[in-house]
């Protein structure tokens, strides 16, 4: 089986989808939304009043992105905060986890109206490396690269992924590490629920 899967991944409001975007276009490869995806084909099992969002079919996406993989000549980059849960792990070439300060962060979210819990609960994961720690866990560490965007352009993200793709993949996990640096400022709780 053919590696050819690029996996973007991170919290909502780090640059997935501008990022996914501009890759594609770059290496001439198709680009997978998997929450579009989901919500265009039906692939939902329900809502989630709470955190006003819909709740996938993990199972039935997996087997459509599977689908439209196999149909697909080259590259194919699969962008979503749970990308790496919907794609065979033995088609991944590379999985890239994009992360973002939380001050930066948070202001992005709260413009997209992020509000309540719904916005705690994503700094939470950010500051806590859910995707990263999850990317490694349906991956494998040796195919996972971290990458801090904040404040960074979205050419200049782009060039480092394409240098990482052309480099023939590299791992790199755990260079982020915003609880501590939080904790460091005296910044912790206030991202953080009562």
């Amino acid at each position: 089986m053919a590696r050819r899967v690029i996996v973007i991944t991170g919290t909502p409001g780090v640059g997935k989808t501008s990022i996914s975007r501009l890759l594609a276009s770059k290496l001439g490869a198709l680009h997978l939304d998997v929450t579009k995806l989901a919500l265009e084909e039906g692939i939902v099992e329900g809502m989630d009043e709470e955190r006003e969002t819909f709740i996938a079919d993990l199972d039935r996406l997996q087997e459509r992105i599977s689908e439209l993989v196999d149909s697909t000549d080259g590259l194919v980059i699969v962008e979503g905060h749970y990308a790496q849960d919907v794609v065979n792990r033995d088609e991944v070439l590379q999985a890239f986890v994009l992360r973002r300060e939380p001050n930066q962060l948070r202001e992005e979210l709260k413009r997209r109206g992020y509000r309540g819990n719904k916005l705690l609960e994503n700094l939470e994961a950010e500051i806590l490396d859910v995707c990263l720690l999850e990317a490694v866990k349906a991956c494998g560490p040796e195919r996972v690269y971290e990458v801090d965007v904040s404040g960074r352009t979205l050419e200049d993200v782009v060039d480092e992924l394409l240098r990482v793709l052309k480099d023939g993949g590299r791992s790199r996990v755990g260079v982020v590490d915003w609880l501590k640096r939080l904790e460091e400022e005296g910044k912790l709780q206030e991202f953080f629920r009562r």
